[in-house]
């Protein structure tokens, strides 16, 4: 009975882990991206999350130098956002920043979409750091900006000793659940399993681009009830 209690496993749906939540990564603003095209698949997403009981949903699109969003288009696209969705989830908006000589020209101009007024979503490429990337985040933080890396997990180049040296100097993380459940793959959901184990993450994400891919994702019976309640405790 105690090993199945802990080999049993659950989806994202049915462990109840959206009641309240706070999804921190998604690119469901649509238009601006490579995340959903029309306002009518974002209404559709927002109608699932709602239905699934999640609480706050954090708006972020890319911000890079192949898509050179600007912080008064995302503004104004979030307002049409606000202005079409009329249901209960809490929207928020900031955005996830390449790591690029783009996102050094907002931060010397102190021109962020953060969260809660300091915090700020950042990435790199997936197989190669930015030759510059502590400079950057100490930058950040020098700026008194809290950089928090997403999805990190999903760095081919990164290692458990290059995750405890961003730990140690500040840099929080922050898991997407899709890779809990295989969807990048299963490096990627080893390390995020991990990682969670760790107790390294400080917050999770969708970092949802689609309809049909966030409800197959959420209705995968991949997770245990442990990382269940781990998932619960961010």
């Amino acid at each position: 009975m105690f090993r199945n209690l802990f080999s049993r496993r659950t989806s994202i749906l049915s462990g109840g882990l959206l009641s309240g939540a706070t999804d921190r990564h998604s690119h469901i603003l649509w238009g601006v991206d490579d995340g959903v095209k029309t306002v009518q698949e974002s209404l559709e997403i927002l109608s699932f999350l709602e239905s699934a009981g999640l609480g706050t949903l954090w708006l972020t699109p890319h911000t890079a130098e192949d898509m050179p969003n600007t912080t008064e288009s995302l503004q104004s696209r979030f307002a049409d956002m606000k202005a079409a969705y009329q249901g209960k989830i809490e929207l928020n908006l900031a955005s996830e920043y390449m790591l690029d000589t783009l996102y050094e020209k907002h931060l010397e101009e102190r021109d962020l979409l953060t969260m809660e007024e300091d915090t700020v979503l950042v990435e790199t490429s997936t197989w190669n750091p930015p030759y510059n990337m502590d400079a950057l985040l100490h930058a950040t933080m020098s700026a008194g900006y809290r950089p928090l890396l997403a999805h990190p997990e999903r760095y081919r180049y990164m290692e458990m000793p290059d995750y405890e040296r961003l730990s140690a100097m500040g840099v929080r993380f922050q898991l997407n659940l899709p890779s809990l459940v295989g969807f990048y793959g299963s490096t990627a959901r080893k390390k995020a399993e991990t990682l969670l184990k760790k107790g390294m993450y400080s917050c999770w994400g969708s970092d949802c681009h689609r309809s049909m891919a966030i409800r197959r994702q959420y209705e995968e019976k991949e997770l245990k009830d442990k990382e269940i309640s781990l998932l619960k405790d961010l």
